[in-house]
């Protein structure tokens, strides 16, 4: 990620594709709050969860958001973000609704394969538990297209069926920003006011907005060890491996989620500035690059999708 880029290059970047980027957003998302009786925004405390929230704070006026935000919690998730998605909530003065996959576990819902198993996948399990809970009928993400290729066949309102399930075949039609959002009983929507968006929109705007992010996402110091082309971060819950030779080097994150399965990239980005010129040199799409449980397939994500995975 320490590519360097033309300065004359980057001179030439514009922004004023976010204006209608994020005209696209605050539709979505008033649209959402109109068609949809019991909607919540999925909150992670994550970058592009933090630009949904800045969209929604301009489509409704601060302090003023229509929905709750709900976080599904692996119990192994960064401090740094937890506490920070906390602070943020408690700042806008918006309800926050956590389930954690750790009481999924205790009810016998989630069964880990082995003791070190990643909770990350069973997220779905407490996510579709918290849906019939709350009897949600529309969830916001902040998933973009160009992250994967299971999330780039994904319409803005995709649709699941009873059992939370995503059929990527049965797709709605939306032509001419018309969105069919009629649901049959259980069924709910999962909506992507930034679809359309890619990693160096979302970097532009945050540098635009001035959005606040957790620290993990700028150049820090953090002990890692290489593994399958990765930097693994060294913690209680990814400890070196014999053999694996453990480095302090300076590093970002390009994505933030569960610990086990999460890896920072080598930068000396400090400030969302740098971070857009790094972008520009990526040859890596972000999950690629930081992501183990994307590693197992190809189909790794689609399969997830359709199990009920964000």
């Amino acid at each position: 990620m320490n590519a360097r880029v033309d300065p004359q290059l980057l001179s030439r970047v514009s922004n004023r594709h976010l204006d209608a980027l994020e005209e696209e957003a605050i539709f979505v998302l008033r649209e959402v709050a109109a068609a949809f009786e019991r909607p919540a925004l999925l909150f992670s405390g994550g970058k592009d969860s933090l630009v949904l929230l800045k969209c929604a704070e301009k489509a409704f006026g601060s302090g003023r958001l229509p929905y709750p935000l709900l976080m599904i919690d692996t119990g192994h998730n960064f401090p740094e973000v937890t506490a920070f998605r906390d602070r943020r909530a408690k700042e806008l003065g918006a309800e926050l609704v956590v389930r954690s996959v750790e009481d999924s576990m205790r009810r016998g819902t989630v069964r880990l394969a082995y003791p070190g198993e990643s909770r990350n996948a069973h997220q779905s399990v407490t996510l579709l538990e918290a849906i019939e809970e709350f009897r949600f009928d529309a969830l916001i993400g902040g998933a973009r297209r160009d992250e994967e290729k299971a999330r780039a066949k994904e319409r803005v309102f995709s649709h699941r069926d009873s059992f939370g399930q995503w059929q990527p075949k049965s797709q709605r039609p939306e032509l001419w920003t018309l969105f069919n959002t009629r649901l049959q009983p259980g069924e709910h929507f999962r909506v992507f006011p930034i679809s359309n968006w890619t990693e160096l929109d979302v970097w532009q705007y945050i540098e635009r907005e001035a959005v606040e992010l957790p620290s993990l996402y700028y150049a820090h110091r953090r002990e890692v060890v290489e593994r399958r082309g990765l930097l693994v971060p060294v913690t209680e819950l990814t400890p070196p491996r014999d053999g694996e030779e453990v480095v302090t080097r300076t590093v970002r994150f390009r994505t933030v989620g569960d610990i086990t399965c999460t890896c920072p990239v080598a930068s000396t980005a400090a400030s969302a500035a740098d971070v857009v010129a790094e972008t520009i040199a990526a040859d890596v799409s972000e999950r690629g690059a930081t992501r183990m449980d994307d590693k197992t397939s190809d189909a790794s994500m689609e399969k997830r999708k359709k199990d009920g995975y964000f």
